[in-house]
């Protein structure tokens, strides 16, 4: 084209592209660089819990009767393998922490079910002192296979209150109650 190109010629004259390099570029952003962290500090070593004070452990035998329509003990059967293993722990207990003023109630009961008892089987149930209050005992429970320590079928506690038989209020646990379970 000549310098005598008028606008109109203009018009049409096809724009040049810009090049690639030409681009403009975001602007870099500058972030801030920590101070690097200090090295941790070597975790402190666990300290075991005190062992769990046995209050009793009792063999027992699965029923044929304690099975449900899947051939595994029911679930409200491991509740009456733990009454009874209470019931057995109680007798052993001078007075069993009842008489005409107190007795005990179960005021509330957890159980993890690992895994189903089917029949035949032998299972050993553990208990144990988790706490000890002024009116309550929290009983911790295992329910294992009696042939292998390892096969655990249930885990959890019991709260058991003692009572006041005239008012129904909590009373205070029975001195032979609190010998057994610090013994």
């Amino acid at each position: 084209m000549s310098d005598d190109s008028t606008p109109a010629d203009a018009a049409t004259k096809p724009k040049p592209r810009k090049s690639a390099a030409r681009k403009r570029k975001a602007p870099v952003r500058k972030q801030a660089v920590a101070a690097p962290s200090p090295a941790p500090e070597a975790p402190a070593p666990a300290i075991a819990p005190p062992a769990p004070h046995v209050l009793i452990e009792v063999p027992m035998p699965v029923r044929w009767r304690d099975l449900d329509a899947f051939n595994h003990v029911n679930n409200s059967k491991y509740l009456s393998y733990l009454e009874e293993a209470r019931l057995h722990w109680m007798l052993g207990v001078p007075g069993q922490g009842l008489d005409d003023d107190v007795a005990p109630v179960v005021a509330a009961a957890h159980l993890n079910y690992r895994r189903p008892i089917e029949w035949p089987k032998q299972v050993r149930i553990t208990l144990f002192v988790e706490r000890l209050g002024n009116t309550s005992l929290t009983v911790g429970h295992r329910i294992v296979d009696a042939g292998d320590a390892d096969t655990l079928y249930c885990d959890g506690h019991v709260v058991m209150v003692w009572i006041d038989r005239q008012t129904g209020q909590a009373a205070p646990l029975p001195p032979a109650v609190r010998e057994a379970c610090e013994a």
